[in-house]
């Protein structure tokens, strides 16, 4: 992810006036094979075991190619400030021996949904990989592009975690470390004064971080030996502030997973272990 593509994202402006308009946008790609060094300075960062391609690596090809395709002047809405609610990633196979040693032909789809009651608009995002013949994974993610009118009522209650899985804090530098192996540089996750520059009062950690990291822990905490993560979904909830301590708890049905960042709930999802 190149520096000229994160700034054509940043300056992209909107186009659209009034309702959203119903859509969809397609594209495909070639994202190169993943090279095993790489894969390596990933699992690091996120404490995947060593030697293996962790499924939420994937999403690292499949945002680029989100991103160009939301650079099509037929996409509506300005890049920047979107905000990512949604993810689901599965695994589906590998090719003949295990190794992908081919290039990736990464599909996407982009629908522009109708504006919801309040006035919102998301953007529903389906992308498949496939290497050769084999679909290795899919990606369905959710932005929300357009924000509609605030609902009055009282704030939602708040939930208790589940039993601690396992434990971080965030170091300050955490959001420059992780876009040295995502290429994801976006200003909100790098310091204070770029996130202010973006309208945030304090930079934030990428959210497929934490769904990497929940990956990687659930895998060593809850797996038995060997086991990987096969199918991860969030939902997200709140920002996590660079410099937060995080917990991962057990979800409240099985086989799912919440976060929490100051007794707040900033992610749920469910897991598959394989």
């Amino acid at each position: 992810m190149g520096a000229s593509l994160l700034l054509r994202a940043l300056l992209k402006r909107p186009h659209a006036r009034g309702p959203a308009p119903t859509a969809s946008l397609s594209s495909t790609f070639m994202a190169a094979a993943p090279d095993r060094a790489e894969i390596e300075r990933y699992n690091a960062a996120l404490g995947f075991a060593p030697a293996s391609t962790p499924l939420t690596y994937y999403y690292l090809a499949v945002q680029r190619a989100h991103l160009v395709t939301m650079l099509a002047p037929a996409f509506p809405y300005r890049i920047a400030g979107m905000v990512h609610v949604e993810n689901a990633l599965v695994l589906h196979g590998t090719p003949p021996g295990g190794q992908l040693l081919g290039p990736i032909r990464l599909s996407t789809r982009i629908a522009i949904l109708p504006p919801t009651g309040l006035g919102a608009v998301y953007c529903a995002l389906e992308t498949e990989g496939r290497c050769g013949e084999v679909t290795v994974f899919t990606c369905t993610s959710k932005y929300l592009a357009v924000r509609g009118k605030r609902r009055g009522g009282a704030a939602p209650a708040p939930t208790e975690p589940g039993a601690a899985i396992a434990e971080w804090t965030l170091p300050r530098s955490a959001g420059r470390a992780y876009a040295r192996v995502s290429g994801d540089w976006n200003p909100i996750h790098l310091a204070r004064w770029t996130a202010r520059l973006m309208g945030l009062r304090e930079p934030i950690i990428h959210g497929m971080h934490s769904v990497g990291k929940a990956a990687a822990q659930l895998e060593q905490v809850t797996g038995q030996r060997g086991q990987r993560v096969t199918a991860i979904s969030v939902r997200f909830r709140a920002p996590v502030p660079l410099g937060a301590s995080v917990v991962l708890a057990q979800g409240t049905e099985p086989d799912t997973w919440a976060l929490y960042c100051g007794g707040v709930l900033a992610a749920e999802g469910s897991f598959r272990l394989a």
